[in-house]
């Protein structure tokens, strides 16, 4: 395969109430999902029907790709997983309840890792369990993303993680990140600057250097600044090599989500169909691009 013209579509599988304005923060409304799903007693499933249009989206462009899914949804959308493992993509793991590992801002440990290993283990277990496979991808909740994880992912048996992010808008990861761009690396242990070799590979998400770095790996950027730049920045990605984009059915929802959480009022102020719109107009565009799974390119 031609690094330089291959790309690896993946989905982030959560609902509205995962976020960390609303759960699994230090800043959230709720503390964590059981304690969200203790309280709430109205509608919580807004996942369902953009995953399924997410799914003819694929099929109508012949894509297979990666969904990082929080397993929890496991339990709470019967059939939505295996709906995703029924259409052929691969099943990778978004933590347990999209709980944040470390804090967004000092970058220090908001968990053990201990803590972070159990709830892991189980997360992957499940996981594994529904799709039949061995799970070997690996997506921080929020992409807040540490050296020590990477180790703990490595002896939990995962051969890959997607969730750094190089940029001069923010850091989500407690590593300079000097020597990574938006390809493909071994990531020192303990570190997440770059090594030689190791049994692992950290998949970059893609920027646009226009002498800053602009995140265009999609998610809350694709609705933000719109397809052109996004398109732009996974062109230029694809120079440095093989190249994510992603994005999460929720972005592309039609409905009000319900009004709660801290401090990120006008996080959803645009999704729906103008993001769908900007997907297919991507996936158009990137038609002489070669999609694989993470875990395919991983193993060629």
């Amino acid at each position: 395969m031609n690094p330089t013209s291959s790309a690896s579509l993946t989905i982030d599988i959560e609902d509205w109430y995962h976020i960390p304005s609303v759960c699994g923060s230090n800043f959230s409304q709720f503390k964590d999902v059981e304690e969200f799903f203790e309280k709430w007693d109205e509608r919580y499933d807004y996942l369902t029907l953009p995953t399924e249009r997410v799914l003819k989206i694929l099929d109508q462009h012949q894509i297979t790709a990666t969904f990082f899914v929080v397993a929890d949804v496991i339990v709470h959308y019967p059939g939505l997983v295996e709906s995703i493992v029924d259409h052929g993509h691969e099943i990778a793991c978004h933590g347990l309840h999209h709980s944040c590992a470390i804090d967004p801002r000092t970058k220090d440990p908001l968990i053990s890792p201990e803590e972070f290993k159990m709830a892991t283990v189980k997360a992957k277990k499940e996981l594994e369990k529904l799709s039949g496979d061995r799970i070997i991808g690996y997506r921080a909740p929020n992409a807040l993303i540490a050296g020590w994880m990477i180790d703990i992912l490595e002896e939990l048996g995962f051969s890959y993680d997607s969730s750094v992010c190089v940029n001069s808008l923010y850091n989500k990861s407690d590593s300079e990140l000097k020597g990574v761009s938006s390809a493909p690396y071994f990531p020192r242990y303990s570190e997440l600057e770059p090594d030689t070799y190791r049994d692992f590979i950290e998949f970059p998400l893609a920027y646009y250097d226009v002498g800053l770095k602009v995140p265009t790996g999609g998610g809350p950027m694709l609705r933000f600044l719109g397809s052109h730049i996004i398109y732009r920045g996974l062109r230029q990605s694809l120079q440095r090599g093989h190249t994510v984009f992603y994005f999460h059915p929720i972005d592309i929802s039609t409905e009000p989500f319900p009004v709660i959480g801290n401090k990120r009022p006008f996080y959803w102020l645009i999704k729906g169909e103008i993001v769908e719109k900007r997907i297919r107009h991507l996936l158009k565009r990137l038609s002489d691009v070669g999609w694989c799974t993470l875990g395919s390119y991983q193993t060629d």
